[in-house]
């Protein structure tokens, strides 16, 4: 299994096991910033290069977060930031904006946060409805032109509009969730992907904690968890998934691994295209993740996941 990738239609070499940030400001309960930097700085020290944010996490915080802990280190860093999801300075939830003149502002203000001179990769969050995909790709085109932004990147977008965006500028990545229990992709966004050349980059792909067995019960989230108010995490939801969690577990065992090794290694072993940005706060569990590396699945392991888990789970994604 290769452990590292050429993001597409660039020249960015990183790590097809990233660290995704969000869980670092909010959305998953308490967190501590010291426990953060510390978890960034051991990714660097065990060679990991690519990290995910966005300026809608906790306002900015994120993004401020992550540029602390990358004061001097930028050399070791390739970093993703998103815009086009709007928040107010109290958390407050503001819609979608994908106006050029917004994409300019959410640029400059990122820069900002993360105390650096240009992004390597900046993703469309989110697509404002009110906005065709040209428009906004073109106002990501102008960044790039201005030296802000080195390569551009879209998320939760169908095959269509990768089609549409490709015409206008040459697409790097392309960001949805993907895993065990989120196929969506397989339907087409990842074979447009393939034929563009692009990188497709798997967020949650231990499906928000679930698929490593940490959660059997709503009792096991901390009061305020957005996982509360998420469809997959009813009490009939959990008791219907838990089953196939199970089959992970069976297989874990027998290659002397842990279920998230399982989760993560089935995609990078599923296509060589993909890189995966599991997120956590925590040395240790980067540490686990980081393991799937070394955890060999073979056809008939992926056979057997294939057929015992169904593509189509209980419960929606949001």
């Amino acid at each position: 299994m290769n452990k590292s990738t050429i993001l597409g239609n660039s020249t960015l070499q990183v790590n097809r096991i990233g660290l995704g940030c969000m869980g670092m400001s909010e959305f998953y309960g308490t967190f501590s910033e010291t426990e953060s930097i510390k978890t960034l700085h051991k990714a660097i020290d065990l060679g990991v290069n690519f990290f995910d944010t966005a300026d809608m996490y906790a306002s900015g915080a994120n993004e401020r977060l992550v540029g602390q802990a990358f004061q001097g280190k930028w050399d070791k860093v390739i970093l993703a930031t998103k815009f086009g999801v709007m928040r107010g300075p109290n958390g407050e939830w503001l819609g979608l904006n994908g106006q050029p003149e917004y994409i300019k502002k959410a640029c400059d203000q990122s820069l900002l946060n993360l105390g650096t001179d240009s992004i390597d990769l900046y993703y469309m969050h989110r697509q404002d409805p009110k906005v065709e995909i040209e428009v906004i790709v073109g106002a990501m085109a102008d960044l790039v032109k201005q030296g802000k932004v080195k390569y551009l990147g879209l998320s939760e977008v169908n095959a269509e509009t990768i089609r549409r965006a490709y015409q206008v500028h040459p697409i790097t990545a392309i960001q949805s969730e993907y895993s065990l229990w989120s196929r969506e992709p397989e339907q087409e966004v990842l074979d447009v992907c393939q034929e563009l050349g692009i990188t497709f980059v798997s967020y949650s792909p231990l499906g928000r904690g679930f698929l490593t067995g940490a959660i059997t019960s709503r009792s096991d989230f901390e009061a305020g968890d957005f996982r509360l108010n998420n469809p997959r995490f009813t009490d009939e939801a959990l008791k219907e998934n838990i089953k196939f969690v199970e089959v992970i577990d069976e297989l874990a065992q027998a290659k002397g691994a842990t279920k998230a090794q399982i989760a993560l290694s089935w995609i990078l072993t599923k296509n060589e295209n993909i890189t995966a940005i599991p997120g956590t706060r925590k040395i240790h569990r980067l540490e686990e993740n980081l393991g799937a590396y070394n955890v060999i699945l073979t056809e008939a392991d992926l056979e057997l996941l294939e057929i015992s888990i169904p593509k189509v789970t209980i419960g929606n994604r949001y």
